[in-house]
């Protein structure tokens, strides 16, 4: 089954732009584009960069940093979680084998 694609209205920096997805990505799509426009106009507003391409370059730079930090600290919990649960697989099997 193929899932129907959409064409989805999004603003940033108060230009609208139209980008096809699926049903079920559009909420997340738009929640995307929320927190893109957020960040560029955070950008633009420091009055530090001028221009839509540098402002959009740097807002992707800082959101692809932001999503390799909540990855690689998810790597780090799931590695922790897995040495915890083996630790108490091991407790359990001691624990029965007596």
């Amino acid at each position: 089954m193929t899932e129907k694609i959409i064409p989805v209205s999004v603003s940033i920096l108060g230009k609208e732009y139209k980008i096809a997805c699926t049903e079920e990505g559009r909420s997340e799509l738009l929640n995307s584009a929320k927190q893109l426009d957020a960040e560029m106009r955070e950008i633009r507003d420091s009055g530090k960069v001028n221009g839509t391409d540098r402002i959009a370059v740097i807002a992707a730079l800082n959101l692809a940093r932001e999503n390799s930090l909540a990855k690689n600290q998810n790597h780090s919990l799931n590695e922790n979680l897995n040495g915890q649960l083996i630790h108490l697989r091991q407790k359990i099997e001691k624990a029965l084998a007596k």
